[in-house]
């Protein structure tokens, strides 16, 4: 049983660290008759002062500790933007193979980076903090459909319409100030 419970311990040791764990031993000293559970109060109160706290630490002694901070959280929003670029706007993989085709990809994407930055910018101002993944991902179910069909005379009519926004549609295009202006367009080729 001692070495079960050692298993257990061993495998959750930030939480085992807390208990100390005695085995009582029947009469015969074959079977554990009782376990004994005693919790370390001194490091669980210890723990209790660091939670919720982290640390920062810099060579720039020069600097007071807002401005610490706050190059902090920059350096995490650039690796943000840095993660953006790779997975939301497919900066990579890079399949060209011509150098002026590799600028015009990165050219895009950095486009379309600063065109997340301002949406998600101008939502904070309005006081929504979503990111853009979640933007992206509530507007995703917003369509605009196009019905394209020919006429008797040979034409090709190409009819466009956008669908009904719901609620959290709506709610995120009146915080950017955006109306659908399109409504219906009916192109004949």
């Amino acid at each position: 049983m001692a070495t079960r419970i050692g298993r257990i311990m061993g495998r959750y040791p930030s939480v085992a660290k807390y208990y100390e764990l005695k085995i009582v031993a029947d009469s015969d000293n074959k079977k554990a008759a009782d376990l004994i559970i005693v919790k370390k109060d001194k490091k669980r109160q210890e723990r209790k002062v660091l939670t919720g706290c982290y640390v920062i630490e810099t060579t720039h002694s020069d600097m007071d500790a807002a401005d610490i901070l706050k190059a902090y959280h920059s350096l995490s929003r650039v690796e943000a933007a840095f993660g953006s670029l790779k997975t939301d706007l497919g900066l990579r993989p890079v399949y060209h193979h011509k150098e002026e085709r590799c600028r015009a990809h990165l050219f895009i994407s950095v486009l379309a980076y600063h065109l997340l930055n301002t949406i998600e910018i101008a939502l904070k101002d309005k006081g929504c903090n979503r990111k853009w993944s979640t933007i992206r991902d509530e507007l995703s179910t917003h369509m605009r459909t196009t019905v394209i069909m020919s006429d008797s005379e040979g034409g090709i009519h190409h009819i466009r319409l956008s669908s009904t926004p719901e609620t959290n549609h709506q709610q995120i295009y009146d915080m950017l100030g955006i109306k659908d202006n399109l409504g219906k367009i009916h192109l004949k080729f």
